[in-house]
């Protein structure tokens, strides 16, 4: 049995993390702002009330998860915040950094002292982070927030080949998340991890720093 760690573990992508996990007898470990009721039906162990975006909050995390080993942390809170060219908001550029970017490195860094030689790490990403893909502009913040991702994500595989760990940069598909009104064009959640959890099963020091799409194909940068 291996232990994960999941963040934005409430609702969506995060919930379905937890819920085939713990289905396949993995211990699970949520992180999130506010629980959810689908969250808390699954009986896995929360840790609410964490803003990643908070450097007290992720020192309080890692003092509530007091030394356990982690075989793997999935990196996937985020937000998103449309924009174009005519309505840029600085602001909120800047809070997509935080929270799409600068947070999942950070707790990355706070957590990897408890990621034994072998374990996993996922960054949960997004093809709008590519650069070569990108063919319909827009989306300022989201997409240079990604970019920021991916690009933190092939550091870490490096720095971290060293100790043992693996890094996955994961893009989901499109999926019927909230995040995006629940686009009936999306795949379901279930289908979207399942490939991911392929994916991560998948990993090893070879592969390492890999931008993947959750169906296997690997993406341009």
């Amino acid at each position: 049995m291996a232990t994960f760690l999941v963040t934005g573990a409430n609702r969506g992508i995060g919930l379905e993390y937890c819920r085939q996990l713990q289905a396949r007898g993995d211990q699970v470990i949520a992180v999130c702002r506010e629980p959810s009721p689908e969250l808390e039906a699954l009986g896995v162990r929360i840790e609410a009330g964490i803003e990643l975006s908070s450097d007290v909050a992720i020192a309080e995390l890692v003092q509530r998860l007091d030394g356990l080993p982690l075989d793997g942390v999935i990196l996937n809170a985020g937000i998103l915040q449309s924009m174009g060219l005519e309505d840029l908001d600085a602001g909120s550029i800047r809070r997509q950094f935080e929270v799409n970017a600068l947070a999942p490195l950070l707790l990355a860094r706070a957590l990897v002292d408890q990621m034994p030689r072998g374990a996993k790490l996922a960054l949960m990403t997004s093809r709008m982070g590519s650069i070569d893909d990108n063919t319909s502009g827009g989306s300022y913040g989201y997409r240079m927030s990604k970019v920021a991702l991916n690009i933190a994500g092939k550091s870490l595989a490096i720095d971290l080949k060293p100790r043992g760990i693996a890094v996955a940069i994961l893009h989901p598909g499109l999926v019927r998340t909230r995040m995006i009104n629940f686009n009936p064009n999306g795949i379901s959640p279930e289908a979207a991890v399942r490939g991911l959890l392929a994916r991560i099963d998948g990993l090893t020091l070879e592969n390492s720093g890999t931008f993947w799409h959750s169906n296997g194909e690997v993406l341009p940068w």
